[in-house]
C-alpha cells in the first residue's frame, strides 16, 4: 500500500475491522521501525486485512502483499489486478516460473527500497485451519536482502471466513499476536560462502525457514489461551 491508501484503510480500521473482525491485538510494541518481512500463518483472505492492521497502528504505511492470480480468470482477474495495484500487491503465478523469478525479484526490490513486504510462508490458505507446510522461498529472500522476519500468528480468520466462503462471520473471532523480529546475521554470513546449488546452502535455507515458522506455531499456541 501506498500513504494514501493506507490512511483510508487506517480510517477504515478506526470502528469497522475492530467492531465486527478483530478482536485484539498483542505485541504490536515489537513491530520495527525500520524495514523487514512480516511473516505470519494463512487462513483467510481475511489475513491481508489482518496483516495491514499490525502495521498501519504500527506506523508503517508503506508496505506490499505478494498476492497469487493462477485461481482466477475472466472479470474476476481484472477486478483482482485493480485491487492488487490499490493494495501494492505484488502479482505471482504460482504455475509460472518466470512469474515466480519476477515476483522473488520484485520483493526483493522493495524490500532493497526500505519496505516492508507481506509473505506468507505456507504458499497458499489452509484448507483445515491448521498451520501446514512453508516453502523455502522466504529463506531466500532473507539471505539476499539481510532484512529481519517478523513472525505473526493469527487465530480466527479460518473462522471467520474459510475458503469457499463469500461472506465473512462478523463476530470478532479473530486474534492475533506479534512476535520479536527474527534476525539471521550468522546466516547471512554463512551464505557468503557457500554455492546457492549446493546442498549446504538448501540446509541453511530449510533451517531460517523452520526458525520462523516454529516462532509463528508458538505465537499461535499462545493465542489458543487466549480465545
Amino acid at each position: 500500500m501506498n500513504f494514501f491508501t493506507s490512511q483510508i484503510a487506517k480510517f477504515l480500521l478506526k470502528k469497522p475491522v475492530f467492531k465486527y473482525l478483530i478482536k485484539e491485538i498483542y505485541g504490536l510494541e515489537n513491530v520495527p521501525k525500520g524495514n523487514f518481512i512480516l511473516a505470519s500463518n494463512h487462513q483467510s483472505h481475511l489475513d491481508q486485512i489482518c496483516n495491514g492492521a499490525v502495521l498501519i497502528l504500527s506506523g508503517h504505511y508503506n508496505f506490499h502483499f505478494l498476492g497469487q492470480t493462477d485461481r482466477y480468470s475472466g472479470i474476476t482477474k481484472i477486478f483482482l489486478y485493480i485491487l492488487y495495484f490499490l493494495t501494492g500487491t505484488i502479482p505471482v503465478n504460482r504455475n509460472d516460473p518466470l512469474s515466480r523469478k519476477k515476483a522473488l525479484e520484485k520483493v526483493i526490490e522493495k524490500l532493497n527500497q526500505k519496505k516492508v513486504v507481506i509473505i506468507y510462508p505456507e504458499g497458499t490458505r489452509s484448507r483445515d485451519g491448521k498451520i501446514g507446510k512453508p516453502k523455502l522461498g522466504m529463506a531466500k529472500i532473507v539471505l539476499k536482502t539481510k532484512v529481519p522476519v517478523l513472525p505473526v500468528a493469527i487465530k480466527g480468520s479460518f473462522e471467520s471466513l474459510k475458503p469457499g466462503e463469500v461472506f465473512p462471520k462478523l463476530e470478532r473471532l479473530i486474534v492475533i499476536k506479534v512476535g520479536k523480529p527474527l534476525y539471521f546475521e550468522k546466516e547471512i554470513e554463512m551464505a557468503k560462502n557457500l554455492d546457492e546449488s549446493s546442498n549446504d546452502y538448501q540446509n541453511l535455507l530449510e533451517n531460517i525457514t523452520q526458525k520462523i515458522m516454529e516462532e509463528i506455531k508458538i505465537l499461535y499456541q499462545q493465542l489458543e489461551t487466549k480465545v
